[in-house]
């Protein structure tokens, strides 16, 4: 039964994130987001990670999806048409490459991670939520610093744009 749930979840979340990032209109793309949140969760109830299907749907599919959905209705990109232009295709294609290249020095830095000892068994004995710990602020610590500057620097943007601009902004006297 396992391995016809794991091809539902697989299959449905490659579907649904080629369809979040096809689709035109952002409100689509959320719902699509959403599914494809969902299936991942899925994948990690089969893999008996029920903390971090449970982070999953609690943390992306609740906090961050509707953080985006409220976003674009801050910003209200009904009224503006957006294009995809050949010079988006080689901003995001030297992005790719240099997240891969930053993923490849820190998989051979010796900040990678060593593989704890999180047996079966000594998970059993402390539990999952408390071997999850030990090893997120032990082995992988400097990992999960990055992603702490990177969601200060989520902070940091959504403030700045968010941010109405004064009447003297608007008329360019500086004062």
């Amino acid at each position: 039964m396992v391995p016809i749930f794991f091809a539902y979840f697989a299959l449905v979340s490659i579907v649904a994130g080629l369809l979040t990032v096809s689709l035109r209109n952002p409100v689509h793309c959320g719902i699509a987001l959403l599914a494809l949140l969902g299936h991942v969760a899925g994948l990690f109830v089969l893999l008996h990670a029920e903390f971090v299907a449970v982070v999953q749907i609690i943390i992306y599919a609740g906090a961050i999806l509707i953080l985006y959905l409220f976003v674009l209705m801050l910003l209200n990109l009904k009224t503006e048409e957006r294009y995809f232009h050949r010079r988006h295709a080689w901003y995001i294609t030297g992005v790719g490459a240099l997240t891969v290249e930053l993923l490849m020095v820190l998989l051979a830095s010796r900040f990678s991670g060593a593989k704890g000892p999180a047996t079966v068994a000594a998970v059993e004995e402390i539990g999952n939520s408390t071997a999850i710990g030990i090893l997120m602020f032990s082995d992988y610590l400097l990992p999960f610093e990055i992603v702490g500057v990177f969601l200060l620097g989520a902070i940091v943007g959504a403030i700045v744009l968010a941010k109405t601009p004064s009447p003297a902004d608007l008329s360019g006297d500086e004062r």
